[in-house]
């Protein structure tokens, strides 16, 4: 069955509004917590990012979890990354983080995480959706719990960066420009680079509820481009909202991405015996040239569908130690269970510092292909399979491209849309590719 609240990275929506409305939190709450009642002493860890609404919809959740008798404990402000350590390394039996990543501050989101720090797998959403709504039909009565943020819960994050990063960088001599997307990294990361002796500048660091994501971080990466160039510094990091993701720009202002960072981790990782099974882990988002370029470092790569959550699940299957999203979602598996921009920040400092070369030598390492994305409007999302033209134009292209580049055709997880994305090595190839095919869906599925 389809699953109607949980996205690819939990519950997101406008806040104030279903399904972030008093009611139905406070019945993921409950559902939640009846899915624990039976473990033994029972605990839900709960943090936030500073968006205005975060507080409220933690108070809600936390009553709707208390309500069937599962105790909560509140971090308060606190980087998702946080929340999953804390989670895996407590004692508590799940993690929630409220939090819209980089959406803007009227938007917002609940993220959950089970016992062991991992996101919660997509059958056991599905059966707290089940439950959300069989709450709901009853007669519930919303309320919330005044809550203490508890600052050992992040205090003991930043000591685990500390204690996973370079013990000292102040010898590399680094200086850094670092976008903190006034969200849940702006208290934490001025302490954790000044301990590690790095020299830093930070912008969009004040949040004040309405401003996270305001042309900043992540998603806004003009401002911190410019600033690095005007400084000299050596690079900028730019996180989202809650911290999960980090992307960086080099010493010229130009952008690295997720790709950019995992074909440099990837790379130093196998020649320190770290990459366990030479294989990394990416979306089927990330460019063919990460593939090509990781090839040729004897470094296999597996694909999966958009979300990091997914990427986790394969590098859990598969044993590797890294993967990750174009999107700035690196995930460090033998130090973290989800994305975290910080240690990403660090490690990449880290690689930098220990290879001797700028971040535009790093950048440049990987090529990237060529990329044509379509969006195409549809009437309804019927199954490729059912069209066999369909099938038989992609694997045409496919088949022409096969070894130089690729094609993807997914639809939307949000939209009425199907996309259609051809990669290859020459521009010409993707443009007439991708312009057939589209043409192709548009004239068998278009709305």
């Amino acid at each position: 069955m389809a699953k109607i609240l949980f996205g690819t990275d939990g519950i997101r929506g406008r806040a104030g509004e279903p399904p972030l409305d008093e009611a139905t939190t406070f019945a993921i709450g409950a559902a939640l917590a009846e899915r624990l009642a039976q473990t033994k002493r029972p605990s839900v860890l709960i943090g936030a990012d500073p968006r205005e609404s975060s507080a409220g919809i933690a108070q809600t959740l936390a009553a709707g979890i208390e309500s069937r008798g599962v105790a909560v404990h509140y971090a308060g402000v606190i980087p998702t990354p946080g929340v999953a350590y804390a989670t895996e390394r407590g004692s508590f039996s799940s993690g929630v983080m409220i939090s819209a990543s980089h959406n803007p501050f009227e938007d917002n989101g609940i993220k959950v995480f089970g016992p062991f720090g991992y996101k919660m797998p997509d059958e056991q959403e599905a059966e707290t959706e089940e439950a959300v709504f069989r709450l709901l039909a009853g007669h519930l009565q919303p309320s919330r719990l005044d809550l203490a943020g508890d600052p050992e819960i992040a205090r003991g994050y930043v000591r685990h960066l500390l204690d996973v990063a370079a013990p000292d960088l102040s010898s590399a001599g680094l200086r850094a420009v670092v976008d903190c997307a006034n969200g849940a990294a702006s208290a934490l990361a001025p302490p954790v680079f000044e301990a590690l002796g790095i020299e830093a500048e930070f912008l969009a660091n004040r949040p004040d509820g309405r401003n996270i994501n305001r042309g900043c971080g992540s998603l806004h990466m003009d401002a911190l481009a410019e600033r690095v160039v005007e400084s000299a510094a050596d690079l900028g990091v730019a996180f989202d909202g809650d911290a999960d993701r980090c992307l960086l720009v080099d010493e010229k202002g130009r952008r690295l991405n997720g790709d950019n960072i995992l074909l440099a981790a990837g790379v130093q990782m196998k020649q320190r015996g770290q990459l366990h099974e030479n294989r990394v882990v990416a979306t089927v988002m990330s460019n063919i040239g990460l593939e090509k370029a990781l090839e040729g470092e004897g470094i296999a790569l597996s694909r999966t569908p958009v979300g990091d959550k997914h990427v986790l699940e394969e590098m859990l299957r598969c044993g590797a130690a890294l993967g990750g999203e174009q999107s700035g979602h690196v995930i460090f598996g033998d130090h973290a269970t989800t994305g975290d921009g910080l240690l990403t920040a660090l490690t990449m400092m880290g690689i930098a510092a220990e290879r001797g070369e700028p971040f535009s030598v790093l950048r440049q390492r990987l090529k990237v292909f060529p990329q044509r994305l379509v969006n195409i409007r549809v009437k309804e999302r019927k199954p490729f399979r059912q069209i066999p033209a369909l099938q038989q134009a992609v694997a045409e292209s496919e088949l022409e491209l096969a070894g130089s580049g690729r094609v993807l055709v997914r639809y939307s997880g949000t939209e009425p849309l199907v996309r259609v994305m051809v990669e290859a090595e020459r521009a010409e190839d993707v443009a007439r590719h991708s312009t057939k095919l589209a043409d192709l869906f548009a004239k068998r599925l278009g709305a």
